[in-house]
């Protein structure tokens, strides 16, 4: 745990207007309450068990950000808290998000995922899958989400030209979507991306949320 570590990301990303999600994943609650006395109020997971013990042994003031591959026979389980789900991926997903929030008079915000690695074991739409996903009448009868903008997890690797490649493209992406599809939707304002190996490349091309772990909660 590097309290002075984490202090540095968020003087460096403050100019940026970025927030950060703090990785917790697999770190005890006592990392989190430390983070949270200091003002993180963040906090990323990707394991829906683990999820849902943290918010009932945490504060009720944190915001719980599902960054992990979700199942849709999960959804149930962090519907009545989660703040927002980075890992959309799928139509299918999307319609049990909405099914699980309207059961609990909520409507919860979503991420796109975007697969813009090179890597195929990423999840992830293209393009043309989120467009279609977009225009289907499917679409337009779920009410109790709201699609905030985009996510997406770069390539592995440290050709630093190729991540920069992709964040851009990502970017693109997102502009174009939000003048072709969210125009009129503000709270379309999200691009989730850059990690503890490359979120200064991800702040160049105007990263909303920041993913951070083993840079301030050490290995796992």
């Amino acid at each position: 745990m590097n309290l002075d570590r984490y202090r540095d990301i968020i003087k460096e990303i403050q100019p940026y207007g970025a927030r950060l999600v703090a990785v917790s994943k697999t770190k005890p609650a006592s990392d989190i309450s430390a983070l949270h006395s200091l003002g993180q109020r963040i906090f990323g997971e990707n394991k829906v068990q683990e999820m849902a013990d943290k918010y009932n042994e945490l504060p009720k003031d944190i915001e719980w950000h599902m960054i992990g591959h979700l199942q849709t026979n999960k959804v149930k389980h962090i519907a009545p808290f989660v703040s927002m789900i980075h890992a959309v991926d799928s139509l299918r997903l999307l319609e049990e998000i909405d099914r699980q929030a309207q059961k609990h008079s909520r409507i919860i915000s979503c991420l796109l995922q975007v697969h813009i690695a090179l890597e195929q074991t990423k999840f992830g739409m293209d393009s043309e899958q989120i467009v279609s996903l977009l225009g289907s009448p499917e679409y337009t009868v779920l009410h109790n989400i709201q699609i905030c903008g985009l996510m997406g997890m770069a390539t592995n690797t440290t050709d630093i030209a190729q991540v920069d490649r992709e964040f851009q493209g990502l970017k693109a992406l997102f502009d174009t979507l939000r003048s072709q599809h969210f125009s009129d939707k503000p709270y379309f304002k999200e691009l989730s991306m850059g990690m503890s190996s490359d979120y200064q490349i991800a702040l160049k091309h105007r990263a909303t949320l920041i993913r951070i772990g083993s840079d301030i909660f050490g290995s796992r």
